[in-house]
């Protein structure tokens, strides 16, 4: 198992120094990332706890996976690697450029 765990299904309301207190329970925490919207900056759920060490980071998501954190039963498990995405299209179809379209036979 890997030092690095995901933590899903927080609250809105849980911020990164409560997160590490709740999993200091199970040892030494490296460190500790909320992952937030970039326009909004509100928290996305989710983020990310790594361990001091494999064992820790075993006992922690015995501990932690299914408990309650600021009103909201979170989901503890090793992170896996981010997989590569495919590009993004902005090929808007058929959906494209139809400025006064919506008015065309009404002249």
């Amino acid at each position: 198992m890997g030092k690095k765990l995901f933590v899903g299904s927080l609250s809105y309301n849980t911020n990164e120094e409560g997160l590490r207190s709740f999993f200091e329970q199970a040892g030494q925490v490296e460190s500790v990332a909320i992952i937030t919207d970039k326009l909004s900056g509100r928290s996305k759920g989710f983020g990310f706890v790594e361990m001091g060490s494999d064992e820790e980071a075993r006992k922690a998501v015995e501990m932690c996976n299914g408990k309650e954190l600021d009103g909201r039963t979170i989901v503890v498990d090793e992170a896996r690697p981010m997989q590569p995405r495919a590009p993004r299209s902005f090929d808007r179809g058929d959906r494209g450029n139809r400025k006064g379209n919506r008015f065309r036979n009404q002249f």
